[in-house]
């Protein structure tokens, strides 16, 4: 309902307006159509400053007040990394906490503790180094305590894999790879 019909029905029990004539019947157009433009503008800030709703600028303006930018591109994605960020606090350096919080933020890896204030980050279901490890790299040590030493587990295909799987070099070569394709072919096992 348009807010001019809403001033009408609100007024019309009162019998002391003649809603149609052209003086109160055009001022309640005016004003109502004037209300309409700022619903539609007060709609887009109450879906912009939440992140469960935001679509656009909402996003943008929040993952602006973090150093790095998390890797997720699509809207609701953006939210949930930006929720991970958000939840960060004094008690979130628990290992169960950081790897919530890497993965939120749209980071394909797995940190485990290795002890001695050393943890390991791997990369599940990706062979080899991550298309776009720098970034992931900057991501991950942000969110990382200062004071932890940090060691990056990849995936490449071992010897003992290559030959289980490879009856001869003929069928390795037959599949016309180089050096860093042999490495990452873990998906023929």
């Amino acid at each position: 309902m348009s807010h001019a019909r809403y001033l009408r029905e609100l007024l019309r029990p009162l019998g002391v307006y003649d809603l149609s004539a052209p003086f109160n019947g055009g001022e309640l157009d005016a004003q109502g159509e004037a209300l309409d433009r700022i619903m539609v503008w007060l709609e887009e800030i109450q879906r912009e400053t939440s992140l469960t709703t935001a679509e656009s600028w909402g996003l943008e303006n929040i993952a602006r007040l973090f150093a790095r930018r998390p890797v997720a591109s699509e809207p609701r994605k953006l939210a949930a990394a930006l929720a991970a960020l958000l939840r960060i606090g004094g008690d979130s350096f628990t290992l169960a906490a950081i790897n919530d919080t890497i993965s939120g933020c749209g980071v394909p890896a797995v940190v485990k503790e290795r002890g001695k204030g050393l943890v390991s980050v791997s990369f599940p279901g990706v062979a080899g180094e991550p298309d776009n490890f720098e970034e992931l790299k900057k991501i991950i040590e942000d969110i990382l305590p200062t004071h932890l030493g940090i060691e990056y587990d990849f995936w490449y295909l071992t010897w003992s894999e290559l030959e289980a799987h490879f009856q001869s070099w003929k069928e390795i070569e037959d599949l016309d790879l180089s050096w860093k394709g042999l490495e990452t072919c873990v998906e023929y096992l």
